[in-house]
Parts: C-alpha cells; structure tokens; sequence
C-alpha cells in the first residue's frame, strides 16, 4: 500500500514511520516544500518525500496531519477519490474559532469531508499524542494492546484503516459514522487517553456531546 502524508509534525512522522515499518511505501509531504525534508528523509530510509500534490498523487490512502484551520487548502481535485485519514484536530487558540464547532452543530472531520466532496474520509490517529504512536504499538494478542478510536461512513475503506492499525501495533474502536466523530474529538474522556478495546468502546458510548472536559484534564 502507498501512503501519502499531509503534515510532517510529529503525528504525521510516527505514521510515517509506522507505516514503513509495516511494509508499506510512503511519501510525506508539507506546506513549506520536499526540500525542508532533507533530514527526516534522511533518518529514515525509504520515505520519500515531495509536494503536497504529489502525495496526494502517490497514495492509495492519504493521511491528514496538518492545522485544523488549513485544511480549505487541501486540493480537492487530487484528493477525490482518495481514502482519507482525518487526524486533525480544532484548538480554537491556534486555529480560531469556528461557530458551527463551537455549539457542537458539526464535527471537524464533516466540515473537512465537505470540501473533499470527492474523497472517503476516516477519522483516525487524531486521539493518541505523537509521543505514543512510537512506543504504544503491541502485538496481537497482548493484554496491554491500545486501541485507537475511528469514525467514518464507509464500510470497506473503515476496514482497510481497521486493518493498518492492526499491523501497526492497535486494536480499533469504531464509533460510527463521521457525524459521531466528537465521541472523540479534543476535550472528551477518552481524547489521548491509552485504554484498550472494552475500555474505550464503554467510554466513547457514555460520552456527552455538550460537556467538554477541562484542558488541564487531557492536555499535558
């Protein structure tokens, strides 16, 4: 599988990463050009790096890693088609404020599936810290495996990320269509918290969609 990544922070080089390890072939792209690349590329043998276009060009899936407030930048041309994973997140403090998010009228990942009208989306990867990514994968099997959380409409494309996680090292929780992506969103209980499978499905199920928990009780 060619995956292609949009951001290169430390969510989208954990993936990145992941994703060689697991075999598969990866292109990272971001805003400022291939070029500030040139040491990641070389710390990691193997990814290629290139413009936003042509990562979106080179994945049979496309990771979205980047600012919550860029993505109506994103080109929904090269993206149509495409499953897309949805790892943003919406901080007011750094994006602005968005009316519709703010009286919990919509989800991050439907306004990003509204202007990439033509892609399949998968919220994914938005609800683990970079940190984790690199040390919380485990085996099938083990009592300690973390399950990551994801929403989306379709079906087959939800069991081709279902299946990435897996050989990344995580069980997958899924909470449904996009519009119930807020069980996940910042600021509700199980946001960059490590539970397992039983533990977030239970959790993300009694979640409220009006009570956002304090920042002081999931940021760090």
């Amino acid at each position: 599988m060619k995956l292609g990544i949009i951001g290169a922070g430390f969510i989208g080089q954990n993936v990145a990463k992941l994703a060689l390890a697991a075999g598969h072939q990866v292109m990272v792209a971001n805003s400022r050009g291939p070029q500030t690349l040139f040491s990641f590329k070389a710390m990691n043998p193997g990814v290629e790096v290139g413009t936003v276009a042509e990562a979106c060009d080179f994945g049979d899936m496309v990771l979205l890693a980047l600012p919550f407030a860029n993505y109506p930048q994103l080109p929904a041309d090269k993206l149509s088609g495409k499953i897309v994973l949805d790892a943003n997140n919406y901080y007011p403090a750094r994006d602005g404020h968005f009316e519709a998010l703010d009286k919990h009228h919509t989800t991050t990942s439907e306004l990003i599936a509204g202007h990439l009208t033509g892609a399949t989306l998968v919220k994914v990867f938005n609800a683990i810290i970079a940190s984790d990514l690199a040390t919380d994968g485990r085996p099938q099997g083990a009592k300690d495996r973390r399950a990551l959380p994801i929403a989306g409409d379709d079906v087959a494309a939800k069991a081709q990320v279902v299946a990435l996680l897996d050989e990344m090292g995580f069980d997958a929780v899924d909470a449904g269509p996009l519009a119930e992506g807020w069980r996940f969103e910042r600021a509700r209980p199980v946001y960059c918290v490590a539970l397992n499978k039983a533990d977030l499905a239970a959790k993300m199920a009694a979640t409220e969609r009006y009570v956002d928990l304090p920042e002081t009780t999931w940021a760090e």
